[in-house]
Order: structure tokens, then sequence, then C-alpha cells
């Protein structure tokens, strides 16, 4: 900081207070003393006042120091130490002034949007190898009924299952399912999630809680309002032009006479309505399909034979598209399933590919199973183009499809057939192939 008022301002005074000295000392030499006591009181006066003046100055700055390092910036400054000695000061004091209450507001917003989402989040700040509750958003407090607590060993009083788990771990980064007992209620299952951070000195946990059932039942909803969207959107699609049809009809017939023009629209309304209302039953027959699928008539099935009945119906197809197929499947092994279901699933996943496939000048096919921790794996791939970013969470919704020929319940109802089996149907998409996996348990 350049005081340069300050300095020049301590240089006169040291300055007097040399010239005032000396001329003391030179009057004691001429022994005039009383004129040198005089002397020597205003030399005592000017050290004081210098003292004082000195000390002034360095208590305000200790005091702003301490301030800005207590994070306290409510001080105001007198105008006149806005400029002049004080000038750098106060701006350093304004700027982290300003710095803090940008901080402020962030925190204040972070909170905010913790406090907002559905998911529990607990934040825990390591101090002197123990950890402090940083941050605990409302959903946690209230999912788990525990008061905005502060330490770590408080939290074990309210929920020792959870504490127990992420201890046995060692506050490492994990992602598992845990049974939490909240007050006398049953255990129930949540997502848990946790990470760990470090910021310049310290270090941070985080932990993420997610009701499982919350989520399904978010994605329950999801794929209801979505479901409904398509039936109402294939409804109206049907009962529109039919509606606009028979008023046109009913116009025609109100006529005393009816011409030979009017007889053709009135065939070609009929006709469209009759087309209309097949289209309608073919997407009620679809519905039907999904929501009465039977109970699977489960047997004793070679899995080879199963393929080998299978791609016999596909064969002439894929030699016709000129697909390559690589059979991976040599199990020798019996799985229990309702054979008939089973087949509609891997024609239908077959029938996905080829027509995945058709823009490829290369075209390959995949079949392969393997066991796994006592379940039962079926791979069915294809080099093809692969399910778009955008469309990946909507592949087993029913009635979806990008294909013009296609009534969209393929996927939705070979996804219901395994989930009948007891098993899964997932699917894995990259630049070079895409998997779709059936597991049976």
């Amino acid at each position: 900081m350049k005081n340069w008022k300050f300095y020049n301002a301590l240089f006169v005074r040291v300055l007097f207070v040399m010239i005032l000295f000396f001329f003391c000392v030179f009057l004691i030499y001429k022994t005039f003393y009383y004129n040198a006591l005089l002397v020597g009181f205003f030399v005592f006066m000017m050290l004081a006042e210098m003292y004082f003046y000195v000390k002034n100055q360095l208590q305000f700055y200790d005091r702003t120091l301490l301030s800005i390092l207590q994070n306290d910036f409510s001080t105001n400054f007198p105008e006149e130490n806005k400029k002049d000695n004080f000038q750098s000061l106060y701006l350093l004091y304004e700027t982290l002034k300003e710095r803090q209450q940008e901080q402020t507001s962030k925190e204040l917003i972070y909170r905010s949007l913790l406090n907002n989402i559905d998911t529990a989040a607990l934040i825990l700040e390591k101090e002197n190898e123990e950890w402090g509750v940083f941050l605990m958003n409302d959903c946690f407090s209230d999912l788990f009924k525990v008061p905005k607590i502060s330490h770590w060993k408080y939290l074990k009083n309210y929920l020792p299952s959870l504490c127990h788990e992420i201890e046995k771990e060692d506050f490492s980064e994990l992602k598992s399912a845990i049974s939490i007992k909240i007050e006398e209620q049953d255990l129930q299952t949540f997502m848990l999630q946790t990470s760990k951070t470090k910021t310049y000195n310290k270090e941070y946990f985080i932990i993420l809680l997610d009701s499982i059932q919350r989520v399904i039942e978010k994605k329950e909803k999801e794929a209801w309002i979505n479901l409904m969207k398509i039936i109402s959107h294939e409804l109206m699609n049907s009962l529109t032009p039919i509606r606009a049809l028979s008023q046109n009809l009913l116009h025609i017939v109100d006529q005393e006479k009816l011409e030979e023009d009017d007889f053709e629209d009135i065939k070609g309304s009929i006709s469209t309505i009759i087309n209309r209302s097949d289209h309608l039953q073919v997407f009620v027959e679809n519905y039907r399909k999904l929501a009465m699928l039977p109970t699977p008539a489960k047997q004793m099935v070679p899995i080879n034979a199963l393929f080998e009945d299978c791609l016999r119906v596909m064969s002439p197809i894929l030699k016709a598209e000129n697909i390559e197929l690589i059979n991976e499947i040599h199990s020798s092994r019996s799985i229990m399933i309702d054979k008939n279901q089973m087949e509609q699933v891997i024609i239908n996943l077959i029938t996905n590919s080829i027509y995945a496939l058709k823009e490829k000048s290369e075209k390959k096919l995949y079949v392969s199973s393997h066991t796994e921790n006592n379940r039962f794996f079926i791979t069915i791939s294809d080099n093809g183009k692969g399910i778009d970013p955008e469309i990946q969470d909507k592949v087993f919704l029913p009635f979806f499809t990008t294909r013009k020929d296609g009534a969209g319940i393929g996927l939705t109802l070979s996804k219901n057939i395994i989930e009948a089996h007891g098993g899964y149907l997932s699917y894995q998409t990259d630049e070079d192939k895409t998997s779709f996996i059936i597991c049976l348990i």
C-alpha cells in the first residue's frame, strides 16, 4: 500500500522532534536550562502526538484486517478513510465484501435447490478426523424424521443401519440398495449413492438416497402419461375423420334428391369409415394382447431346439435381406419356459434387427447365450443403425414405433413375456452394435 501522505507526515514529525532535540541539547550546552526545559517539554509533546498518530493508524489497519479475517463486513468506513492513506485498504475491503456477498447468494441458491429436490441429500464435512454434518436437505430430514443435527455421531441414533453401512465401507464411494427402518414403520428399500470430494484443505462426503418405491411410482406415472398420449392420439386419428365423414353423409342424405356424385361420395365416405374402423379395431386388439397376456405354460425346453425352430422360420427372410447369421448358441441345456411365448419374443427381436439392418451394406446378426450367477442370458445383436439417444427411453413404450408399418407393441409384448417368466429384457447400444439381452433367473 502506497500511503505516501502517512509517510510524509511521519517524516515531518520525526524531523521536528530531531530539530527540537538538538536545539534542547544546544541550550543545555549554553547553560540556558530553563529554555532547554521548555524545549524538552515540546519534544515530549511532539513524541506523544507522534505515538498516538501512529497508534491510531495501525489500530485502524488491525481492526480492518481482523474484520476481513473473520468475514465480518459490517464495518462502515468513514468518508475520510475511503481516500488518501486508506484508499487501498478500503478497495480491498470492498472487493472482499462483494465476493463474500456473492458467495452467500450462491450458497442460498444451492441450499434452495437441494431443499427442493426429491432426493434425500446429506453432505458431511471432515474436521480433525471427525465427520460433521455440513448440510442436510429438507427431503432427508422429512423422510427419515431426523432434525437438523450437526454431527455424524448424533445421526447414528436416528439411522443406525445407514451409518453402519457407510462406516463399514470406511466412507468410500459406493452405489447399492439399502433397507432402512424409519421410526416404527416397516423396512423400506432405498438406492444409496455416495461420493467424496476435496476442496483446498476441506474434505466432503456426499450421501444421496432415493426411495426405490418412489422411483418406480414416478416411472409408472410417466409411462401411464405417455401411454395415454399415444392412445388418445390413435383414437383421435380415427374418430375425428369418422365423425367428419358421418356428418357429411348426414348432410348428403338430408337432400331431397341424390345425384350420381352423391352416391360416389357416400361410397367413398363409407369405405374410409370402414378402413379407419379396421385400424381402430387392430389397435384395440393389440392393446388387448398387452393387457391380457396369458400366464406362461412352462416346460423344460432345450435351447438348441428353441433357436432351431425360430431360425427356421426367419431363415428365408434373412437370406432375402443378405444378412449374415452368426449363431454362437451351442448349449445343450434346457430351461423352464413357455416355448410359444419365448419363440414370439425371439422372432420379434430378430425382426427388429432385420429392420435396423435395412440401410447397411454389411449386415450381421448375432445370437448367443451364456450362464452367469445362476442366471441364463440370451443375446440378440446386430450391427445396424442402433437406437437414437432421444428415443432410448421410449423403446419399451406401448405403441411407440419408428417403422411406418409397425404397430409398436413388439418390444412391449416381449418385455411383458420375459417379466412374466420372472426375468427381464434390456438393451445395450453403441456405434458398432446394438444388443437386446434376455435374462432368465
